[in-house]
């Protein structure tokens, strides 16, 4: 109750970023506001940082050397740009499993909700875990109590510590130490700039990820910095041939001489 004694506080903790510490006078300052008091708030400059992109094939062997659950997990951030908590919130029946889509109905930021394709192996891997509650990712019926109290705050020593311990075991497998930068939030940043990439329509990128402003998606624009313009070509010569490269990721070109022409960025 002493604003006095929380800026003195402040002064003396130097481990914060200047985030967390934007974090904690803001929400002081609602403390007091909801007491009706006031103060002065000590200056807090926050500089915006790039986030760390990493390469498909990086989050490719991320999933790949994570159990079936983890992986499953994050198979589906990948291809929806889920925040984690949404992910955890995810119940079987916002799955179409004919229609292939997802369904987000409750976005946390104040998001919109959504509905996003997905990928026929993410709904073979969905389809190989067990239906024991309503919930995707949580299986025990106490924990669905547990987290609907918590609002879905998982705990730090399940699912985002098993998440860190295979991330960190396979950097080192690996020789990557770029693993380590991967935080499941950078699912959601590498889904952004590769759909700004594909499509260069960041109207397309800002309604898959839900955003309400613009301004919070144009950052993915500057993200893009391929050293090429290569890519993978393709040619189908039957409509089942044209629906397997859609599946895989490739985008049709044109028509040429009665076939089908389709590419993927390398």
């Amino acid at each position: 109750m002493n604003p006095d004694s929380v800026k003195e506080a402040l002064a003396r903790e130097q481990k914060w970023s200047q985030n967390r510490r934007r974090n904690v006078i803001n929400a002081y300052t609602l403390f007091l506001k909801f007491n009706g008091m006031t103060w002065e708030p000590p200056r807090c400059n926050v500089t915006r940082k790039i986030p760390f992109i990493p390469i498909e094939q990086e989050i490719d062997d991320l999933i790949a050397g994570c159990p079936t659950t983890v992986a499953t997990f994050l198979q589906l951030l990948k291809e929806t740009a889920m925040r984690s908590g949404e992910a955890k919130r995810l119940k079987w029946t916002d799955i179409d499993f004919a229609r292939g889509t997802v369904s987000i109905n409750t976005p946390e930021k104040n998001s919109l909700p959504r509905i996003l394709k997905i990928s026929p192996t993410l709904i073979t891997m969905l389809n190989v875990l067990p239906r024991t509650t309503e919930y995707v990712f949580i299986r025990d019926k106490k924990s669905v109590e547990t987290n609907l109290q918590r609002n879905f705050s998982i705990p730090k020593n399940t699912a985002e510590k098993n998440f860190r311990d295979q991330r960190n075991k396979l950097a080192r497998k690996l020789g990557n130490e770029r693993l380590k930068q991967i935080h499941l939030h950078t699912f959601r940043h590498f889904y952004a700039t590769m759909l700004y990439a594909k499509t260069l329509n960041i109207l397309k990128v800002q309604q898959a990820l839900g955003h309400k402003n613009l301004m919070n998606t144009q950052i993915y624009t500057h993200l893009i910095n391929f050293p090429s313009d290569e890519y993978d070509v393709q040619v189908a010569e039957t409509l089942d041939e044209a629906k397997k490269l859609l599946e895989a990721g490739f985008d049709y070109v044109t028509d040429m001489d009665g076939r089908k022409i389709f590419r993927r960025r390398k």
